[in-house]
This record gives structure tokens, sequence and C-alpha cells, in this order.
């Protein structure tokens, strides 16, 4: 139930955390984006099956990344043939390309979206027709518009704004809003709320958004951002490799 304290979900390393979780087949590719706008490919079979509390093995022995790259996004991929990557960065640039500009693999990794030296990649998600964006800062704003506003572009393409930032504030994290969904967020001291989409107007990109949550000393920082419907579930890794999984329902 909420608020309750969850089971060891893994044992990081000193300075490590998870923080990403999904499905996938074994036939299905995984994209690893990194922070400074590469991606790599990896086969599911080819990550090593492990139990429930195991450490894993260290990305860097999976894939040839660069000095001074993290990992920041992973998508999983069954087929190429349709669709968007859509890319957000700390500074409020968003990005659009075509999913089957991905679809040659390379050892080495290829560049996904033309950074400059003092932004990186906070967040990678697929979307179509339809869909909508919402980004969200640390500081507890968020702007919402259509995904068609950016139009779509290569891979070495450094994107457009997508959000108006103010002083001292950057993005952390990206959704991406169906029909039926809400928006979670999360912040950094295990505070969250759902809030009905409806509630954040929708912009052209590039707006400075409205007030999401209020990041007092209570909450601490806005960490996370979810698309969620009332059916959903939710996982909450700490820092620490504490787990806890909770109904999105038991979450107001």
């Amino acid at each position: 139930g909420r608020g309750g304290r969850g089971i060891k979900a893994s044992d990081p390393k000193e300075g490590d955390f998870l923080r990403d979780l999904f499905i996938a087949s074994t036939h299905d590719y995984l994209l690893f984006f990194t922070s400074r706008g590469r991606v790599y490919w990896l086969k599911v079979y080819d990550v090593p099956e492990m139990a429930r509390t195991a450490r894993g093995r260290s990305i860097a022995n999976l894939l040839k990344m660069q000095d001074n790259e993290s990992c920041r996004a992973v998508l999983r991929v069954s087929k190429f043939e349709e669709g968007f990557a859509f890319f957000a960065t700390a500074k409020g640039t968003v990005k659009k390309t075509a999913l089957g500009a991905f679809s040659n693999p390379r050892s080495s990794g290829i560049i996904a979206i033309g950074l400059d030296p003092d932004d990186s990649l906070i967040g990678v998600e697929l979307t179509g027709e339809g869909d909508q964006i919402v980004l969200g800062t640390r500081q507890g704003m968020a702007v919402r518009f259509q995904q068609t506003d950016v139009r779509a572009m290569g891979r070495a393409a450094g994107g457009v704004k997508g959000l108006t930032l103010r002083r001292d504030d950057q993005v952390v994290d990206m959704a991406v809003i169906r029909p039926g969904m809400c928006l979670l967020t999360v912040c950094e001291n295990g505070f969250g709320k759902r809030t009905e989409i409806e509630e954040y107007r929708l912009q052209k990109r590039g707006g400075s958004g409205v007030i999401n949550i209020r990041t007092t000393e209570r909450n601490g920082t806005v960490v996370a951002l979810r698309a969620v419907r009332d059916e959903d579930e939710l996982m909450l890794i700490t820092a620490n490799g504490i787990m806890l999984r909770t109904a999105i329902a038991q979450t107001r």
C-alpha cells in the first residue's frame, strides 16, 4: 500500500541508483541514449539474466561508450517502422526524429542529437500522432504542448526551444500524454501527487509554463514526471535501492 516500506530491489554500489524499469521481449532492441546525445544498441537477450537483488553488470561492460558519458534514457523498440523519438534536454531544448533513423545498429554508437557543451540530455520518449508533451522543471514548473509543434529533424540536429526556463532552473523530466492519462509528479523527499492534465493549459512550445507543484522544504525539488492511468501501478525506487510498489489509485 501507499506509504509502505517496500522490499529490496537491488544491491547498488555506493553512489549508484536504479532509474529505469520496464518490460521487454528477448528479441526487442534496447536503445541507450547518453548524456552527450549519442545512442547505442543492445538486444535484450544480450543482457545477463539475474536474481531480483543482484547488482547486475555495468553498462560500460555491455556497450562501447565514450569517456564522460552516462546513460540518460533507455527505449525498448520492437520495430523501427513507425513513430518518433522525442528528445528533451536540461536547458529546455526539444527535438523529434523519425524512429527509422536509428534502425542501423553500430557498436560504437551514433549521434542522436546535437548538444551545446553546457547542456545535457534528460529524456527520450516514443511518440506518435495525437500525443502531447509535458516538460517539468526542478523548481516545479511545467509546460504542455502538442508534439506536432515540433517538426521532424535529422539525427544530428540540435532541436528547438520547448520551455523557457526561469533563473537557476532546469528541466528534470518529460512525460508523453495520451487520452485518459493524468500527470504524476514525484519530489525528492518522497511526496507526490496526481493532477488531471486539463489543469495544465495547452500552450505552444517555448512557453514558460504553469506551476506544477510547490517545491517546499517538505517536498524538496521535483525528480520525476509520469503520465499515468487509474489502473496503473507505480514503483518508486530510492537512491539506496529500496523499492515500493503501489497502485496509482492510492495517490489522490
